[in-house]
């Protein structure tokens, strides 16, 4: 204890300042050397615990905490173990707010064992008395380390505890509502909002916004729409986050209505969006193809003040490549960099991508050399757009080339360089080194995704090596992959070829069987009504056909080839097939599939088979409602393009 002199006393105040002076001086010579190999203390320890020693100078608490401050920030947990041990050997005062700083500090260095372990030792072992402060600092290291079991586990073992007596808080709540929520307990994360009021505690932004995120993750729009409403009616206004999780879930699920209302919502409340709001808005716009909008408002965004970021340009230009607009894509990375911006890896692997996809692989070269000639270094990413669009060029020894390059630069290829490689090689009639490619993969311990065994079966099924694929096939079902549509189609296929059409018919109905993950596509149908056709069975090929029609897949050029030919061929007396495709538009008209009952018109048109004019007036009234004008507008506009 530091005793303080009296006002009026006659100590003369040179001789006090000479004798600190002379014990300081003592004190730091005597000091002991530490190599630099060896643990070293925190030198102002040292100093207090030579002092101490001597007996000149009794440490006080406020030294240690400060010595437990410094010790937690360097994140040095022996001296911190050294400086507790030493303060419970002098009977010292162990305060909650010395653990918490303790907690934060295991909490950095990812131990969150280390925290829990801690918490249990304040009282037993330091007589330190635990509060509902200390227990949600040490919840809130378990959740951030994302191990939500064990804090839920955590929870529950201190609230059951009679002997800690720790009552849940609003924090308490909030932490372990978002444990549940990312562990998809939904359900019972209602229940502990539920049970907040019941607490003495009141939800706040933070709780609302994390259970309407968990709701959203869960498609449960609505539910978490409905706590907006209701967090306002208690009182609790809602911040910018609220309003931008609803409003980016609303944007993924093409609910760009609501998400207007939501905003201008945001604006009434005083809340103005940010760079995340836009960004919603902007990817909301893409995945509906409205590109022109989503340009607009960005320019909206900057006008507003509001910065954009790689997340929105990529988002951008990513949505006019997945329209097929990769050159237009690249027109606005040129306008972004105009105007001090520039391009990242991720949006110079996607314009080049969809270049190549489209078939504009000289373009796709050009923007590879303006990209490292800027400076922006190809990661893995690109280089296997660059390999992708090289084999779907059929430049499969290029290819092989950046392959190497890209290893020589220390970038890993992926399963979908490889991927790439070996459908470019199926493709090009070298099964041999398409297989070589994929036991090049195992050898770089590269893992086969569903994707690469797919693109192998689909290969060995094409090359006639059936009873190969067969085996592939197995070995996917015993490994636990997952099981595509190009996987199952190329087996039905491959079925179908050998003649085998009742097998691939029953690994088409596992494929109905499967629900939304794994449905039949066009392919997967025409492949069927193929082999039906072929077997002169037209009634079993009707029957696959309106299937295709219930489950919402429209018939392509391929379908209706495939029927002309039947009807031409195989029927007594052969039919052109005109009254066949006219019932098939009607029914897709009036299933409201305007752009499926569209293809098929195109098709009539070239083969010289008019519809009826009762046919002609459905179609026109279907396309010529007010909402779908504009749709079959853009429609026509990105055929005449091409």
């Amino acid at each position: 204890m530091i005793h303080v002199m009296p006002k009026h006393s006659s100590f003369p105040t040179n001789l006090l300042r000479t004798t600190l002076h002379r014990y300081f001086s003592q004190t730091l010579i005597t000091l002991p050397s530490y190599s630099s190999s060896s643990h070293k203390p925190h030198p102002s320890s040292e100093i207090f615990k030579s002092g101490t020693q001597m007996g000149s100078y009794k440490l006080g608490d406020l030294s240690f905490y400060s010595l437990i401050e410094s010790h937690a920030s360097s994140l040095d947990f022996r001296s911190l173990e050294e400086v507790l041990h030493q303060m419970k050997r002098e009977r010292r005062v162990f305060l909650e707010k010395n653990f918490i700083v303790m907690f934060k500090a295991y909490g950095k260095a990812h131990l969150p064992e280390k925290a829990v372990d801690l918490f249990h030792r304040m009282w037993g072992e330091f007589q330190c008395k635990q509060t509902v402060k200390s227990f949600n600092s040490v919840l809130n290291v378990i959740v951030q380390e994302g191990l939500f079991n064990r804090a839920l586990e955590f929870y529950n073992h201190v609230v059951a505890s009679k002997s800690l007596n720790i009552h849940p808080n609003a924090l308490t709540f909030n932490l372990v509502i978002k444990a549940m929520c990312r562990l998809g307990l939904v359900d019972k994360a209602i229940e502990v909002f539920r049970e907040i009021p019941l607490r003495n505690c009141a939800p706040d932004n933070y709780t609302y916004s994390t259970l309407m995120h968990g709701l959203c993750k869960e498609e449960r729009i609505d539910e978490a729409v409905s706590l907006l409403d209701e967090m306002q009616v208690e009182g609790t206004f809602p911040n910018l986050v609220a309003f931008n999780v609803l409003i980016s879930a609303l944007c993924k699920k093409g609910d760009l209505g609501r998400a207007a209302k939501l905003v201008d919502n945001m604006f009434l409340k005083g809340c103005v969006p940010n760079e995340v709001t836009y960004n919603a808005l902007v990817h909301g716009l893409c995945l509906k193809g409205k590109l022109e909008k989503a340009v607009s408002l960005l320019n909206q965004m900057v006008s507003n003040k509001c910065v954009p970021n790689d997340v929105t340009f990529g988002t951008l230009i990513n949505g006019f490549v997945m329209q097929g607009r990769a050159s237009d894509g690249t027109r606005v990375l040129v306008s972004l960099e105009a105007r001090g911006h520039r391009g990242n890896e991720y949006v110079y692997s996607s314009l080049i991508s969809g270049l190549c996809k489209e078939g504009k692989f000289n373009q796709a070269m050009e923007l590879w050399k303006e990209m490292v000639g800027k400076g922006c270094g190809p990661n893995t990413i690109v280089y296997s757009a660059l390999i992708d669009g090289l084999c779907r060029e059929g430049k499969l020894d290029e290819a092989r080339g950046f392959l190497s390059e890209m290893k020589n630069k220390g970038y890993l290829p992926n399963s979908f360089t490889y991927s790439s490689l070996m459908r470019g090689y199926f493709e090009a009639g070298d099964s041999h080194k398409a297989i070589l490619v994929w036991k090049e993969m195992a050898n770089n311990n590269c893992i086969h995704n569903e994707v690469c065994y797919s693109i192998l079966i689909n290969g060995l099924c094409k090359d006639g090596k059936f009873m190969e694929a067969l085996m592939v096939w197995k070995q996917m079902l015993s490994r636990g992959i997952k099981l595509d549509v190009v996987a199952y189609s190329s087996m039905i296929h491959g079925f179908c070829n050998a003649n085998l059409v009742e097998q691939g018919l029953k690994l088409f109905n596992q494929m109905l069987c499967q629900g939304p993950v794994v449905q039949p596509d066009v392919i997967t149908y025409n492949i069927l009504l193929n082999a039906f056709c072929i077997q002169k069975s037209i009634f079993r090929a009707i029957d696959i056909l309106n299937i295709m029609l219930d489950q919402g897949c429209d018939p392509d050029f391929i379908t209706c080839d495939i029927f002309l030919k039947t009807l031409r061929e195989n029927m007594n007396p052969p039919q052109d097939g005109r009254e066949f495709l006219d019932e098939l538009v009607v029914r897709l008209v009036k299933r409201q599939r305007t752009i499926g009952a569209s293809k098929i018109i195109e098709v009539m048109m070239h083969k010289f088979l008019l519809p009826k004019a009762s046919t002609w007036a459905m179609v026109v009234q279907q396309v010529c409602k007010p909402k779908n004008v504009r749709k079959a507008i853009s429609e026509c506009w990105s055929r005449l393009s091409c």
